[in-house]
């Protein structure tokens, strides 16, 4: 039975939800699933690692360097401490994206991109153009697979684990071209964008910087998540950490709000896996209304205060 090592993502002390997706995967593939914890002191992740179903083992790997997650730091490590495994894996978010074509390209072999589908334990679907072709991408028997996971495309592992706890120390020599600055986020206290089950996004339709301002308001109200289209990013109402598509994060809440938004593919790729899509949007023909399970054809100035008025 192979081994599979899964690259865990963490922030603030607390497990990310895309980790617990990347076991799922991992079940499907078969295997012996070990998670790996790059951190200053990750104990307390750690247990939240060994406390998911089908984890059998988690490494902790402390270091000064793991204080914060710098993908030039992590990489040359995660391809270190993959000796012996048959599958390296990390959910497909801005981390993982990072952090796995280095350590790919550290370990010599060609990385897998976005399995949102298991064939068998060496044959994956993924999507291409947009989510508008599925393709089966083969790895060659004798090849280490990496491969980043489409956590939008997979359930998060359950609790109830025991896996056990191994420190394990840094085993490679890490670069010190790349130093940790500073980290800004304007999220606040809102849910993390990428596992929120609530996301409400806009559109360049509310025109400025301080009408966005209404998305955050509803988004409080309704303790949600908030994303954007690249024209409200390229606009400058947002920062590019909240675009959500093709180019930004993909994402699968159980309800989406697109305000002002008209459905452009690449943006549509990033929320078709949502549960419910809700679109308010003044043009009839916009094609958000295409794929949305609710759309309102009307002014979103006037829609999004009904609303708010609605849930005081």
């Amino acid at each position: 039975m192979s081994k599979i090592l899964i690259l865990a993502e963490h922030a603030n002390g607390q497990l990310n939800q895309a980790t617990a997706k990347c076991v799922t995967c991992a079940k499907a593939i078969g295997g012996e699933v070990h998670l790996a914890i790059f951190s200053n002191d990750g104990q307390a992740v750690a247990k939240q690692a060994a406390g998911l179903a089908d984890v059998s083992k988690v490494l902790q790997i402390d270091h000064q360097d793991f204080s914060h997650p710098l993908a030039a730091q992590i990489a040359p490590e995660l391809a270190a401490q993959a000796d012996g495994y048959g599958y390296v894996l990390a959910p497909s978010t801005m981390f993982g994206k990072d952090v796995l074509p280095r350590a790919a390209a550290l370990l010599g072999v060609n990385q897998v991109s976005d399995i949102m589908a298991v064939n068998s334990a060496r044959s994956f679907k993924r999507p291409v153009y947009a989510g508008n072709a599925i393709v089966d991408v083969t790895v060659p028997a004798d090849s280490l697979v990496v491969a980043t996971v489409r956590t939008a495309s997979w359930a998060a592992a359950g609790e109830g684990g025991s896996a056990t706890i191994e420190q394990s120390a840094p085993q490679s020599d890490r670069p010190a071209h790349t130093r940790f600055v500073e980290l800004r986020t304007e999220a606040g206290d809102r849910p993390d964008l990428q596992t929120a089950n609530i996301v409400i996004s806009g559109g360049r339709a509310l025109g400025s910087a301080e009408n966005f301002e209404m998305i955050y308001a509803l988004a409080r109200k309704l303790k949600a998540g908030v994303g954007a289209s690249r024209a409200a990013v390229d606009a400058g109402y947002v920062p590019n950490d909240m675009q959500v598509g093709q180019t930004g994060k993909i994402i699968s809440p159980e309800l989406y709000f697109a305000f002002g938004i008209s459905g452009a593919i690449q943006h549509v790729t990033g929320i078709k896996d949502a549960g419910t899509i809700i679109a308010v949007n003044k043009d009839a023909d916009a094609p958000i209304f295409e794929i949305a399970d609710i759309g309102l054809v009307g002014d979103l100035f006037q829609v999004i205060p009904e609303l708010e008025q609605a849930l005081s």
